[in-house]
């Protein structure tokens, strides 16, 4: 399973610009709205010192970074709720992501119409922000009068349900996202089946050109990027780069991207042939990480050995690292910690 990212904002903001700058895919980018109908998929390794740390060790033939999925959306605009600019369509593949990544226009540029006339960047935050509460309540107040006609049924779980929903509907009046409204693990749980677009993580990219400043009060978490300047420096060679002094910046975006998400990192060496991330949501138990690897693990788990990746990096081997009572054994519900690096005994 793949974690996914959708690129989202108002059109004519540089989704397709920044989707084209991280996956290095041709996309067709134009300074009119809807140039991306369907939505461009496109897998992203993220950024891992760690794992080059430990697979120095021992010289591994293969290096294999854990990724996630960016899905370039086109843009909304107001009342897409409703269905104006195929809105309704745009939303759905909204649905289908674990996190959003919001691309904010900041910057002035006579040749790119922006669609609402004129640069006001909380303005259009507020606007889409709007359109997901509104997509909410509408799946919301579906979702209410079916549990209602259940009510007479008595059943437990579709009362506590309808309970929650009812009063998650408060919030949403108040133009408050779900996300806002503190909800305990157990209660997402509960209405994880309606997948709701405020309650997913939101990552900003605040597009900027140049050096230019700037800072909205509440965003939080949000990056900075020129995402032109990333396009033309993913288009250069290495060579390029050194003798023009430049670096992308995309790594801190992918990196903040991934840690939205809850999401940890644990890893594998095989033999000195492979040294390996993989992706686990917090608080995973290490049969849940065994699985991940292949689902025979879990079914013939018998244990598992466990070091933190600098501890490993520091002795220089697996058997060093054992020799020095360094390795600890851990059963069934042991909860995998970020930068554990796991060999699974089956």
């Amino acid at each position: 399973m793949s974690f996914s990212i959708g690129i989202v904002g108002l059109p004519n903001v540089g989704k397709s610009t920044l989707f084209k700058a991280l996956t290095k895919k041709k996309v067709e980018i134009a300074v009119f709205p809807f140039t991306t109908i369907s939505p461009n998929i496109g897998i992203v390794s993220v950024p891992d010192e760690r794992l080059e740390k430990i697979a120095k060790i021992a010289n591994f033939e293969k290096l294999t970074k854990t990724f996630i999925k960016f899905i370039d959306i086109a843009g909304l605009v107001k009342n897409a709720h409703k269905g104006e600019g195929l809105g309704n369509q745009f939303l759905s593949h909204i649905n289908e992501c674990d996190g959003i990544l919001e691309i904010v226009r900041c910057f002035e540029d006579p040749k790119i119409e922006h669609i609402e006339k004129q640069i006001d960047p909380q303005r259009d935050i507020k606007i889409v922000e709007n359109e997901l509460i509104m997509k909410d309540s509408i799946v919301l107040e579906n979702a209410i009068v079916s549990l209602e006609k259940k009510e007479k049924s008595r059943e437990r779980e579709s009362l506590k349900k309808l309970t929650l929903l009812k009063e998650i509907k408060g919030g949403l009046l108040e133009e408050k996202k779900i996300s806002d409204l503190n909800l305990t693990e157990e209660e997402k749980d509960l209405i994880r089946e309606f997948q709701f677009l405020t309650i997913k993580p939101v990552v900003y990219v605040l597009n900027v050109k140049g050096e230019k400043e700037i800072k909205i009060e509440g965003l939080t978490p949000s990056v900075l990027l020129d995402l032109k300047t990333e396009e033309e420096i993913s288009e250069m060679t290495p060579a390029d780069l050194r003798d023009l002094n430049l670096k992308s910046s995309l790594d801190q975006l992918i990196l903040a991207c991934y840690n939205s998400l809850d999401l940890i990192t644990f890893y594998t060496i095989c033999g000195l042939k492979e040294a390996r991330a993989w992706t686990l949501k917090k608080g995973k138990s290490v049969l849940e990480a065994a699985e991940k690897v292949h689902s025979d693990f879990k079914e013939n788990f018998i244990k598992a050995e466990v070091i933190n990746w600098e501890k490993l990096v520091e002795t220089g081997s697996w058997n060093k690292a054992k020799e020095m009572g360094l390795i600890q054994t851990a059963g069934k519900e042991y909860e995998v910690k970020n930068g554990e690096v796991i060999e699974f005994k089956i």
